[in-house]
């Protein structure tokens, strides 16, 4: 008798479009295969086989009487499809719980703590339940920076006026006319013209190529967005990597040979050159989130962590009288020679690790497994793009003169007590942010086309309309990113109440165990935690958290704070290792290059040699420059101060 099967579909998810949600739900689907088949089992029906298909999973069914189909029992799969959702449902949750939680976990903080030490207690206790959900992200970022405004009144730290007046200081304005900037040179593609221009010029030797790469990256990122940056870059990385496969695909046709020997060889050819090209790929995709990161590092505008070191400085050095060192030209004389120095270390590795490269490293031969067919293909296209962008226009040359006048008037506004263009009004009342605010407005000023006025071809018939200018508010607020300001007004207003309220003498005493420690070793080891800690955690709100700890355990141990405080805001750019640690690692591994192991083993060994490059910075240049080794008398005079130290 011959025997039939039915094949029962159990409809359950529609797939999304990542590759990421489909491996999810096809772990699902053969998770419910193995339910499905103990349902059955329990149900006594005889089964023989399981099977999927892109959108279902079916139940083989054999029924014990073939001739009668009608007879075979009904499969119930509402048990299975129930327990599965109520399961990822309440997973779906974790978020509420962190958010519920975490407020009654950490009551004790304050509760079980004497009078005298309440407002530091519930000082500590908003700081600590805002790590938690900076943490776990359970609330987004730019929400829970907004938390002291409620919980810093409500607990009596400080009142809503001083709380909120705070969130917005010259820091802030530097930031935003740096940003308007950036604005103007995203809108009208400067910065990708740069990019082309700089490939243009190296190449596409493979080591050449991730040069360039990582230069262009590395130089855009101190002016721009990393963010913007980072996915400018992937996308000529993503178009580069296509032609470079795009090439190898028709090699391959070429060389196909009957012979069954050649064919052997052939393949054993081929294999090595996919693994090529895989590591190619991976070398070009993290050397540009890589490059991001270590280029905020070059310029005070560059990321945010160096905002929140200038904005913390400030406020140490005022407190007793002084004036913080730290300008946007003091900055690049530590910071600049700095990042150079991690991304050439960076891309040492990156062809060390990935391109397997034996010899000198930083020339640009040509390695024996690429052709140089296909390195002039793939030159021809980069030569192509840029063509395309056209001559350079008339918005995008009075872009770059605007901002280079920029970078030139924030380089010689202070000259590091030599001199500057500040000197020629009243002593205080200008900052970094004055020109940058200048430069900002000047965006929305300047037309972006000549005005027809200056070329003698008015038309006494046409009707004219306002000139557009180089950047109009629209375009401003999408690519602005606001949240980052909620961001850095958290931090400031904790910091803030950190020093207020006292916590920040108490941790620093607390800290006063490590006094015996020798001071270079001490700064090695907050390196290496601010350099972990930031895997995992936004390096903004780990600078927020770290600066007035570390300001107030300076003035204790009588070192200056800048020792310990501006390396440990650099090393919170040292973000290597995880898609989540920054938005540029997140970006490249979205590409779909990348395993979180090829971010993981590349990135440990950055973070484990970052991290003494940064002590040997501060221990060279930058204490020749910012004095680190000295104390200033101005903290032993100061009446708060001098008491933390008599009791050191």
């Amino acid at each position: 008798m011959q025997q039939h099967y039915d094949l029962l579909p159990l409809e359950l998810v529609s797939y999304r479009n990542t590759a990421e949600d489909y491996e999810k739900d096809n772990k699902c689907l053969l998770s419910l295969a193995a339910e499905s088949k103990r349902f059955l089992q329990d149900t006594n029906v005889q089964m023989t086989n399981t099977c999927s298909d892109d959108n279902n999973i079916y139940i083989v069914n054999k029924p014990s009487n073939s001739d009668d189909k009608k007879s075979m029992p009904i499969i119930d799969s509402s048990p299975v499809l129930e327990k599965i959702s109520l399961g990822k449902h309440l997973l779906s949750m974790w978020y509420l719980a962190v958010i519920l939680l975490t407020p009654i976990v950490f009551l004790p903080v304050f509760l079980l703590v004497s009078d005298q030490y309440q407002r530091q207690a519930r000082c500590g206790y908003t700081i600590a339940v805002m790590a938690i959900y900076w943490t776990t992200e359970a609330l987004p970022i730019a929400v829970t920076s907004l938390a002291p405004v409620v919980l810093l009144p409500a607990l009596g730290v400080l009142t809503a006026k001083e709380v909120s007046s705070v969130y917005f200081n010259d820091t802030t304005m530097l930031f935003v006319g740096g940003m308007v900037a950036a604005a103007a040179v995203e809108t009208w593609n400067v910065h990708k013209r740069i990019a082309l221009l700089v490939l243009k010029l190296v190449g596409a030797e493979p080591k050449c190529l991730l040069l360039g790469i990582c230069l262009v990256t590395w130089f855009l990122s101190m002016w721009i967005s990393n963010t913007a940056t980072t996915a400018m870059m992937i996308a000529i990385v993503q178009a580069l990597l296509a032609q470079f496969k795009e090439m190898k695909a028709h090699d391959k046709t070429q060389h196909v040979k009957l012979n069954g020997y050649s064919v052997r060889a052939q393949d054993k050819t081929d294999q090595e050159a996919d693994a090529e090209f895989v590591r190619l790929s991976k070398a070009l995709t993290l050397s540009v989130a890589y490059s991001a990161n270590i280029g905020g590092v070059a310029s005070l505008t560059g990321t945010g962590p160096n905002l929140v070191l200038l904005a913390a400085s400030q406020k140490v050095f005022e407190e007793v009288g002084l004036t913080s060192p730290i300008t946007f030209s003091t900055w690049f004389i530590y910071g600049l020679p700095l990042s150079l120095l991690l991304m050439l270390t960076m891309y040492q590795w990156m062809v060390v690790f990935f391109l397997r490269c034996k010899g000198g490293c930083l020339c640009c031969c040509c390695s024996p497994e690429t052709k140089r067919g296909q390195i002039e293909k793939v030159n021809a296209m980069i030569r192509d793009e840029y063509k395309k962008l056209g001559p350079v226009t008339y918005a995008q040359g009075s872009i770059l003169i605007a901002f280079f006048l920029l970078v030139v008037a924030w380089v010689t506004r202070d000259l590091g007590g030599i001199g500057g263009w500040a000197a020629l009004f009243p002593k205080g009342y200008l900052s970094d942010s004055t020109p940058s605010i200048l430069f900002g407005v000047l965006m929305f000023v300047l037309p972006s086309s000549i005005p027809k006025a200056l070329t003698n071809r008015l038309d006494k018939h046409a009707t004219y309309s306002r000139v557009t200018p180089l950047l109009t508010w629209r375009q401003l607020q999408d690519k602005m990113p606001w949240s980052l300001y909620f961001l850095l007004g958290g931090g400031y207003a904790i910091a803030h109440a950190a020093t207020v309220s006292g916590l920040s003498k108490w941790i620093g005493d607390q800290l006063m165990v490590f006094r015996s420690l020798d001071q270079w070793l001490f700064l090695l080891i907050i390196g290496y935690i601010v350099t972990f800690a930031t895997e995992v955690t936004s390096n903004t709100a780990i600078a927020t958290l770290m600066m007035p700890i570390l300001a107030q355990m300076s003035v204790s141990l009588q070192i200056n704070p800048l020792f310990f405080m501006y390396p440990a805001a650099v090393a919170t750019s040292f973000a290597f290792m995880l898609p989540v640690a920054t938005p540029p690692n997140a970006i490249v591994f979205s590409s779909g290059t990348l395993k979180v192991i090829d971010m993981v083993t590349s990135g440990l060994f950055l973070n484990i040699v970052c991290v003494p490059i940064l002590i040997l910075a501060t221990a060279t240049w930058g204490n020749a420059f910012f004095h680190f080794d000295k104390f200033p008398r101005e903290f032993l005079q100061n009446s708060t101060l001098a008491g933390v130290v008599k009791s050191a």
